[in-house]
């Protein structure tokens, strides 16, 4: 009798298709929702479509909720998605295929952003953080991630640094690999991103990195030299007061949309700071420090 053969395990495409515009939003909002990975093609009369994958059926609800919030972010209206679908996925090379996608990203001139799969010959002693893609957000490919890596490795001089909504840890990660005796600490409110973030500090050899579970406003963690926030820009105003207050010296705000610019600036002066701060752009995307 021939044994019946293993059974192949399903995987979940959720297919949207959008807007060129939104691309970017979009993306980002699948991750957020819990896709392993992600895929962009060209779809029927000049639209995109953005397939995601899953290891299990897709939630919705919880699609929806993170497609309104992204589009809400990114100032597009929610026309930007014009449909939605779910297909069953039964082979699973393609995320074999799409780990061969993920290349060592250089950001700055000391960073080098790398899966852990990746292998890398010769770092021209640069720093090599390691990074899970799709676990989190914040996996160095974003813009605000390199806005912010760059500010880091421009104005911290080592002493001490928080992040404030740190996902994957990457930028805690950052500052710890610079300067190994610095005190560290990260928070986020999303227990799981936490629980990523502490793995990765592990993989990247520097699990003395504080992380906590909550937000800066429950007055928990200690002011710091230098404290990063790459949040959206409506959260950075409402808890601006807070982060200033918890700096010591130079504050890194990224998450903020060109169009933002303003806002945050005004909110910046509306609290007293009278330096003007540097901005930096890295397409529509901006980071201030002050």
């Amino acid at each position: 009798m021939t044994a019946p053969k293993e059974q192949q395990r399903l995987w979940y495409g959720l297919d949207v298709v959008i807007s060129s515009e939104a691309r970017e939003a979009v993306e980002y909002a699948l991750m957020e929702a819990g896709a392993l990975g992600t895929e962009t093609d060209e779809s029927d009369q000049g639209f995109l479509r953005v397939s995601a994958y899953f290891d299990g059926v897709p939630d919705r609800e919880r699609v929806r909720d993170e497609l309104q919030d992204a589009l809400r972010i990114y100032s597009l209206p929610s026309s930007s998605v014009r449909d939605m679908s779910v297909r069953e996925v039964a082979d699973e090379d393609w995320l074999g295929e799409w780990k061969k996608s993920w290349q060592p990203v250089e950001v700055g001139n000391r960073f080098i952003i790398a899966p852990p799969w990746s292998e890398i010959q010769d770092g021209h002693d640069r720093v090599v953080i390691r990074i899970e893609p799709g676990m989190a957000f914040g996996t160095g490919t974003h813009e605000t991630t390199r806005l912010c890596l760059t500010a880091i490795e421009e104005h911290f001089d080592g002493g001490s640094f928080l992040d404030v909504g740190t996902g994957t840890g990457i930028l805690a990660i950052a500052a710890a690999k610079l300067f190994p005796d610095a005190r560290i600490e990260a928070c986020d409110t999303d227990a799981e991103a936490i629980a990523i973030a502490e793995e990765n500090a592990q993989l990247n050899g520097v699990p003395d990195i504080a992380f906590r579970v909550g937000s800066v406003e429950e007055g928990l963690t200690a002011s710091a030299d230098c404290v990063c926030a790459n949040l959206t820009a409506d959260m950075i105003t409402q808890i601006l007061p807070t982060l200033i207050g918890a700096t010591c010296g130079r504050l890194i705000l990224s998450g903020i949309l060109d169009t933002q610019k303003e806002m945050v600036l005004t909110r910046l002066q509306e609290l007293g700071v009278a330096e003007a701060p540097e901005v930096i752009s890295d397409g529509e995307w901006i980071c201030i420090v002050s």
